[in-house]
């Protein structure tokens, strides 16, 4: 009864990690490009993670990642040139954001 018990805990616990990667979302930061309010259509420079005293949030990369913000939490809101974190769920047709911080203008790092 007593090893039934353990197996079982062991098995839940199991089921219960593995499941947890799928919860996890994507993760983008970079400097905005452009935000359409009405469109709901958010387009970033992509930064890399090379930290220096220059570029303490990264590097620009050149690449630029268009999200659907439909649905997303925003912070404050984004305007061209300002630094963003963005989670996102990642799709072949569009990059659907869940929320959108904005580094720039409520730096952490400032505390």
């Amino acid at each position: 009864m007593r090893n039934t018990k353990i197996i079982l805990l062991n098995a839940a616990l199991l089921v219960l990690l593995a499941c947890a990667t799928a919860w996890a979302a994507n993760v983008a930061q970079g400097a905005c490009v452009s935000y359409d309010a009405d469109k709901k259509i958010l387009v970033i420079e992509e930064y890399d993670l090379n930290f220096t005293p220059e570029h303490k949030y990264g590097q620009p990369t050149g690449t630029m990642i268009e999200f659907d913000t439909t649905t997303a939490k925003i912070g404050i809101l984004p305007e061209p040139g300002d630094v963003l974190r963005l989670s996102y769920v990642p799709s072949e047709k569009k990059n659907t954001a869940l929320k959108v911080m904005n580094v720039s203008k409520q730096d952490l790092m400032k505390k």
